[in-house]
C-alpha cells in the first residue's frame, strides 16, 4: 500500500511536469509570434498646418478625412498598412478631385496632390503582391508620409505669403503728402560776371616834338 501511494504521487508529479513544459513552450511560441507581429512601421509626424491654413481648410471635408486617416500610418504594422491602402488611396483621390479653395488650385499644389495619390495607389498595388517584402512596404509608407508633409508645407507657404502680402499693402485711397522744395533764384552767367573793381583812369600821352635838326624832343612832364 505504501508503494502504491508512492507510485501514484510519482505519476501525478510526472503528469504535472509534462503539462508545465507544454505550457511554457506555448507561452514561448506566443511570445516569439508577438515579437514578429510587433515589427511596426514608425514615422515621425511631418509638417502640420498653421492656424490660418487650418482655418481656410476647415470646411474642406475631404482634406480632413485624409488628415485623420493618415495618422494611422505614423505607427502601423506591415499588414495594417496594406489592408488600409485601398481606403487611403480612395480618400486621397476624393480630396484631389474636390478642391474648392482657389488658392490651392495652382499647378505646384496640384502636382503634390497627384504625387500623393500615385504613392497611395502604389501601396494599394503592393497589397495584391504575395511576395512583397516588409522593407518595400516600410519604404513606401515612408514616402506617403513624406509627400503628405510636403502637401501641408506647400499649403502653409501659400498662406504665409498671403499674410505677408497683406501686411505690406499700402492704402491707395489715402493720397501721399507731397513735400514742395523751395525754388532758388536762377543764377545766370555765373562765370561771365565782370570784376567790380574800378578801372584805372587812362592818362593822356603828349606826343614827341621834332627839332629843326630832325631830332625828337621828349615831352615836358607837368605836375598834375
Amino acid at each position: 500500500m505504501k508503494y502504491l501511494y508512492s507510485l501514484l504521487l510519482f505519476i501525478i508529479f510526472l503528469s504535472f511536469s509534462c503539462q508545465r513544459t507544454n505550457t511554457v513552450q506555448e507561452v514561448s511560441e506566443n511570445t516569439d509570434s508577438l515579437k514578429i507581429n510587433s515589427n511596426r512601421i514608425v514615422n515621425t509626424i511631418g509638417e502640420t498646418l498653421i492656424p490660418k491654413a487650418k482655418k481656410a481648410v476647415s470646411e474642406w471635408k475631404e482634406y480632413r478625412n485624409v488628415d485623420e486617416f493618415i495618422i494611422k500610418y505614423y505607427n502601423i504594422s506591415n499588414m495594417e498598412a496594406l489592408n488600409y491602402a485601398k481606403e487611403l488611396s480612395d480618400l486621397v483621390q476624393l480630396m484631389k478631385d474636390s478642391i474648392r479653395i482657389e488658392e490651392l488650385k495652382g499647378l505646384n499644389m496640384m502636382a503634390r496632390f497627384n504625387v500623393l495619390h500615385n504613392e497611395t495607389l502604389r501601396l494599394a498595388d503592393m497589397a495584391t503582391i504575395p511576395s512583397i517584402s516588409s522593407e518595400e512596404v516600410k519604404e513606401e509608407v515612408g514616402k506617403i508620409v513624406e509627400v503628405y508633409s510636403s502637401v501641408n508645407s506647400k499649403i502653409n507657404t501659400i498662406y504665409k505669403a498671403e499674410e505677408l502680402q497683406n501686411s505690406l499693402e499700402v492704402d491707395t485711397e489715402t493720397p501721399n503728402t507731397v513735400i514742395e522744395i523751395p525754388a532758388f533764384p536762377e543764377r545766370k552767367n555765373l562765370y561771365k560776371r565782370k570784376s567790380p573793381l574800378r578801372k584805372k583812369p587812362t592818362k593822356s600821352v603828349t606826343p614827341f616834338k621834332e627839332s629843326p635838326e630832325g631830332k625828337l624832343i621828349p615831352p615836358i612832364k607837368t605836375k598834375e
